[in-house]
């Protein structure tokens, strides 16, 4: 707006300016909360109706372009999402139902039917500072601050309440609950359910169903103009059932979500819960996108965009706007150009669910070996990640000392296997799946889906991303280890198992082959990296073996160090 106003030196204009820069000034410090966007628009649009009849309207353009950007941020930059793990909702009610004497029987023992009815009928005013737990008192806080946010910066500025892990309704009821305990009776906020577990993927259209059936919440959604945001975690879900089952039940929930919402007159929006890497729903994004077909809500394209990606992908002007350019060619290519091809029939569908199935099961072979975690907690740069500070939210979801694998965080469980070149979420089951139908003789079966379903298609060329970025020379050495030596080796068995596959059934001599620019992007950068890996290894070694203090010190600094550099130059490892 400086800008605006040094260039805007016309009679009749100036004044008109000043009064605006007074009322955003004493807006922007506190001094007053009396200025919305719709009142700065029409201020403006004061000045440009006087700049176009009085003045020629010179610099009209910078002006239109000042007023664009009031249309798209309003008074701040973007929206603030609140975001909550379901589990520490029902920790605040297990304290609120003790606390106001609601039960003898612990809310976590209670029955679904039993919440719904306390959810949706209950009179209790709760004042945070009677709670001692200072997580209870966060979360209703928390619940006061986005009333406050709303109140001072309009509804925009903060008006969506994501929960982590929703697994039924009541995780949707829970958070409305706290909103009425907090005396808040309009509630101006979407309350955004995150399905990432393969259960809660499975059950969302119940969850859903149940919802859009309650007349509790069907008023909460009249009030917010029959919009429902629905979030899907691809990093947990592969985290959780592996790469090929966890992105066939997406597909599966978003049909699902799609048509329960269209037979309850609901406007559902996906908001995808994506990482930079393919084990995190990343890779050929716009591909994904255009391969959804006609049976998944297309109304916005809505996604998280974390860590390295945002630089290498929006970093710049050029770069930023090929790949909006991509996304929105993306929505009108499956909006307008249906075909075969992003259509799933019956007979495609049925194959691609056993791949799902198989793939699921031997990743859940993999994930329940009892040197699972141990592997990535005493051979991979893991606990690493907390140190370096890159990752949005903690490393893991606790603070015990004994590493869970449902407590570890996305980011450094995916992060970890690709800096040992290992990508295990990005390929594990898939070659097992392939090999099932291909011993059952269906190879040309196999064929024909990964050229006829651009679906299948996609969800193969992303994974053999994820293989050409694999390496396992670099950690070679550990086939011999006493401890680790067998679990290695599955690794590598599957690797090279998934490899072999999906070269016969896409007929490629070579992964990627079919996209030369993406190939040769990957192999640089690869040779890049792959010093700094060997440095890294050599570092863990030396941290696992050496007994100075202080010789550890320096090594765990070189891992450190290594990490920011392997993160940065692979582009979409974490």
């Amino acid at each position: 707006f400086k800008d605006i106003r040094r260039r805007f030196t016309f009679k009749g204009v100036i004044p008109l300016l000043d009064k605006i820069n007074n009322r955003i000034y004493t807006n922007m410090f506190g001094l007053n909360n009396d200025l919305t966007a719709a009142e700065l628009l029409a201020a403006l649009a004061e000045v440009r109706d006087k700049m176009v009849s009085n003045h020629n309207s010179m610099f009209l353009g910078e002006l239109d372009r000042f007023i664009r950007r009031v249309k798209l941020f309003g008074m701040h930059f973007a929206s603030l999402d609140i975001r909550q793990d379901s589990s520490i909702h029902e920790a605040v009610f297990q304290a609120v139902v003790s606390k106001y004497k609601v039960s003898e029987k612990p809310y976590a023992e209670w029955s679904h039917e039993e919440k719904v009815a306390f959810l949706t009928n209950n009179d209790i005013t709760v004042n945070e500072d009677e709670f001692e737990d200072p997580l209870v008192k966060d979360t209703f806080k928390t619940i006061k601050a986005i009333k406050e946010i709303q109140t001072k910066n309009g509804e925009k500025a903060c008006h969506r309440y994501i929960i982590s892990n929703s697994t039924s309704s009541c995780s949707v009821l829970e958070v409305l609950a706290m909103f009425k305990f907090c005396g808040i009776e309009e509630i101006n906020v979407d309350i955004v359910p995150l399905f990432e577990t393969i259960e809660g993927l499975d059950t969302a259209r119940q969850s859903m169903s149940e919802l859009y059936n309650l007349e509790y919440y069907k008023k909460q959604l009249k009030y917010r103009s029959d919009f429902q945001t629905i979030m899907l975690g691809f990093s947990d879900g592969t985290k959780d059932g592996g790469y090929i089952k966890a992105n066939w039940e997406i597909y599966k929930a978003k049909e699902n979500l799609t048509a329960v919402s269209m037979e309850n007159g609901i406007n559902v929006v996906f908001f995808d819960g994506r990482g930079g890497p393919p084990a995190r729903g990343g890779g050929k994004t716009h591909q994904f996108y255009a391969s959804q077909g006609p049976s998944i809500a297309n109304n916005e394209i809505q996604i998280t965009i974390q860590g390295q990606t945002i630089s290498s992908m929006y970093g710049s002007k050029p770069q930023a706007i090929f790949n909006f350019e991509q996304l929105l060619s993306a929505g009108v290519i499956n909006d307008i150009f249906t075909d075969d091809k992003s259509l799933i029939s019956k007979q495609e569908r049925d194959l691609i669910e056993e791949l799902a199935e198989v793939g699921g099961k031997k990743y859940l072979e993999l994930k329940n070996h009892p040197l699972f975690v141990s592997y990535l907690e005493h051979k991979s740069p893991l606990k690493y990640y907390g140190k370096t500070k890159i990752g949005s939210r903690p490393s893991k979801r606790n603070t015990s000392s004994q590493l869970k694998l449902s407590d570890l965080r996305a980011i450094p469980f995916v992060g970890s296997w690709s800096q040992l070149k290992q990508n295990v979420p990005g390929f594990f089951g898939f070659g097992t799946a392939l090999q099932s139908k291909i011993d059952e003789g269906k190879l040309e079966e196999l064929k024909d889906l990964f050229e006829n379903s651009l679906y299948f298609k996609t969800l193969m060329q992303n994974s053999m991303m994820a293989l050409s970025k694999t390496y396992f020379p670099l950690t070679s050495y550990m086939k011999n280890d006493p401890i680790y030596g067998e679990f290695w080796n599955i690794l590598y068995e599957e690797q090279q198992r998934s490899i072999t596959n999906m070269l016969l059934v896409s007929g490629q001599k070579l992964l990627m082959e079919t996209d030369p620019i993406s190939m040769m992007s990957v192999e640089y950068r690869e040779n890049i990296v792959l010093p700094l890996l060997a440095i890294q290894q050599y570092a863990l070694q030396e941290v696992e073996e050496n007994s100075d203090e202080n010789a550890k010190t320096v090594f765990e600094k070189m891992v450190t160090r290594s990490l920011f550099g392997n993160i940065n130059a692979s582009r979409n490892s974490a």
